[in-house]
C-alpha cells in the first residue's frame, strides 16, 4: 500500500501532469486539482482527480477540506501539498492592463497557494506523520522583467509567503518553493509566440526555445521528486 500521498495542483498539462505521473510512477498517491483532466493519469489506480477551478478562491476550503478529510493519516507515513498551478497573463505594459486580468492571476498564481497552505496546515495539525508544502515559484519573482509585472509580482509575493510560513512552521511542516528553471510548458509557449509589439520579451523567449535551453517537464519533474524527498529547512527556496 502507498504509504505517501500528494495534492498537486495544475496536473492536466505541464510541470503539474509530469510530476503526478513521476510520483504515481514510483507508488505514490496522488490528487490531482484541475479544471480538466490528464488523460496519460488514467492508467494509474492511486490517482484521484478533483475538478476545480482555483479562480474560484471562496471554495477552496471546502474542497481541501474534503480532500483531506478522505484520508486516514494512519495509512500514511507522509502527505504533501504542491502548489504548483499558475497563470502567466497578462503579459503587457502595465498602462495596457486590465484590473480584472490583474485579479484573475493573482486568484490562481498567489492567493490559491496561500489559502491551500494555510488550510493543508490547519486541517492536518493533529496527524503524526511528515507534512510538506511546495511552492512552484519562478525566477520571474526575483528578476524584474518588462510585459511581465503582475506574474512577476505574484511569484515574488509566493516566495516571500513562503519564507515567512517556514519561520512559523519550521517545527511541523517543511514549507519550500522551488525555482525549475526555463522549462518548456504552455506558459512558455504563450510567452514566445507573442509579437515583440505586446511582448518585448517574447523574442527572448523564441531565441531560448530555439536554441534549446528549455527543460522538459518530466526532467524537472524528477528533480522535484527528489527535493521532495529530501529533507529542506522550512522556508527555503531551492533552484532546480
Amino acid at each position: 500500500m502507498p504509504k505517501r500521498c500528494f495534492i498537486i495542483t495544475g496536473t492536466s498539462k505541464g510541470i503539474g501532469e509530469s510530476l503526478a505521473r513521476t510520483l504515481l510512477a514510483r507508488g505514490d498517491r496522488v490528487v490531482g486539482i484541475s479544471r480538466r483532466e490528464a488523460g496519460s493519469l488514467d492508467q494509474f489506480l492511486g490517482y484521484t482527480h478533483v475538478a476545480f477551478d482555483l479562480m474560484q478562491t471562496a471554495g477552496l476550503e471546502p474542497m481541501l477540506q474534503s480532500i483531506l478529510g478522505r484520508i486516514n493519516p494512519e495509512d500514511l507515513d507522509m502527505i504533501g501539498l504542491v502548489n504548483n498551478a499558475a497563470m502567466l497573463e497578462p503579459l503587457r505594459r502595465i498602462e495596457a492592463m486590465r484590473p480584472e486580468e490583474m485579479e484573475a492571476n493573482f486568484r490562481v498564481t498567489l492567493m490559491a497557494p496561500m489559502i491551500l497552505t494555510a488550510v493543508f496546515t490547519r486541517e492536518t495539525q493533529a496527524w503524526d506523520l511528515r507534512k510538506k508544502v511546495i511552492q512552484v515559484s519562478s525566477g520571474s519573482g526575483s528578476y524584474a522583467n518588462p510585459g511581465m509585472s503582475v506574474y512577476s509580482a505574484a511569484k515574488a509575493g509566493l516566495n516571500m509567503f513562503t519564507m515567512c510560513a517556514g519561520t512559523e512552521l519550521a517545527d511541523s511542516v517543511e514549507v519550500i518553493a522551488i525555482d525549475p528553471g526555463m522549462v518548456d510548458t504552455s506558459l512558455q509557449a504563450s510567452a514566445r509566440n507573442k509579437s515583440g509589439k505586446e511582448f518585448e520579451l517574447a523574442p527572448y523567449f523564441e531565441q531560448a526555445y530555439r536554441e534549446g535551453q528549455l527543460t522538459s517537464p518530466d526532467d524537472i519533474a524528477k528533480r522535484i521528486a527528489e527535493i521532495i524527498d529530501a529533507p529542506m529547512k522550512s522556508g527555503s527556496i531551492a533552484h532546480c
